[in-house]
């Protein structure tokens, strides 16, 4: 079932862009109605079209939707469709909100968590799942890609990014019951290339976490959730290979945990805040430029999408525990700050 955004504003759509629409929700795998329908008094009505949209740079959130996600997550924008998809981690579910109707919905619900999920060539969506399973989302149908990692049955991936080649950098996290011997090997860090051979890049993560590329694509930015660092890696595009890891921010004992994050065009990095309600973005020398609050504790990760990449949607955590974490915990919000972002690389991932 599809939902109107609580957004204010409205935009009439010609019959050829309800066309356009209907048929890029069929090819997505998700059918929606395009009927107009009469909205009563005091009603949100649909939002208006990003094009349109006046740009206020205001530092005030906006809530899109709220599905009071345990884990919202893994926010990315696809460019071929003008939407922004996300999932709800521990429940497998994957969501997707259109801007230029103001419709959000909920296109999957796996039986397996969903830890992150990259953009392929083609358009389809290849997640990265539980025991190290990666699956191919096209037109409504999951296609096993990788069945299980044998040495992460117990673990399931995270954070997963797609680099400039196609290859996907996947990280691990630990589910098993801590003392247990997956609990103390911790996560990992593997490099997914396009003929599905996997290389262990690093080990003894506690949680694998956000990833970002510099824009001369030189360098890597990497999360490790419970050091508080995010790391900077060389990165060398021919080969997939990271080295000379350092620490670009660590950050504060007591404003929570970094977890997912970008880099926008200018190469500020922008890094979500676990259990410190905040979105804070770094200067490239790592110096902190500003922060936003959000009213939800667990902010999660963030992306830039839109037409010209200078929306920026946020995804937060908690969702099943509002009176603690907060009223939005859950839910998905947008900034418009006037900052524009980069869009994300593509996998290229070849099935068996």
């Amino acid at each position: 079932m599809s939902h109107r955004s609580p957004t204010p504003g409205s935009q009439r759509l010609s019959r050829r862009d309800m066309l356009k629409l209907a048929a890029v929700g069929a090819l997505a795998g998700c059918t929606r109605s395009l009927t107009p329908t009469v909205m009563p008094a005091n009603t949100p009505t649909l939002a208006p079209t990003p094009d349109l949209a006046p740009t206020t740079g205001s530092t005030e959130p906006e809530l899109i939707a709220d599905y009071a996600c345990v884990t919202g997550e893994g926010p990315l924008w696809h460019p071929d469709e003008q939407r922004v998809y996300w999932v709800d981690i521990p429940k497998g579910r994957l969501f997707r909100y259109t801007p230029a109707t103001g419709e959000h919905e909920q296109c999957l619900e796996s039986l397996e968590a969903i830890g992150g999920f990259t953009i392929q060539e083609d358009g389809a969506l290849l997640l990265f799942m539980a025991r190290g399973a990666v699956k191919l989302w096209r037109d409504g149908e999951l296609t096993t890609v990788i069945d299980e990692i044998p040495d992460e049955v117990t673990t399931r991936f995270n954070d997963v990014i797609a680099d400039p080649e196609g290859r996907v950098f996947c990280g691990t996290m630990p589910t098993a019951t801590r003392g247990s011997p997956t609990q103390s090997r911790l996560g990992r860090l593997y490099r997914l290339d396009p003929d599905r051979t996997l290389t262990k890049l690093l080990e003894g993560i506690g949680v694998s976490n956000g990833m970002g590329f510099s824009p001369d694509l030189r360098h890597l930015y990497y999360t490790d959730s419970p050091t508080r660092n995010i790391y900077l890696f060389d990165y060398d595009r021919a080969t997939g290979d990271i080295s000379n890891r350092r620490v670009f921010v660590q950050t504060p004992e007591d404003e929570g945990v970094p977890d997912g994050m970008t880099v926008d065009a200018e190469g500020y990095v922008w890094s979500a805040r676990w259990d410190g309600g905040v979105l804070v973005r770094y200067t490239p020398d790592g110096v902190e430029e500003r922060r936003i609050t959000f009213p939800a504790k667990k902010v999660s990760s963030v992306t830039f999408g839109g037409p010209d990449y200078t929306d920026i949607y946020v995804t937060t955590a908690g969702g099943d525990q509002k009176a603690t974490e907060g009223q939005g915990a859950g839910a998905l919000f947008r900034l418009r700050l006037s900052i524009q972002g980069k869009p994300e690389f593509r996998s290229k991932i070849r099935q068996a």
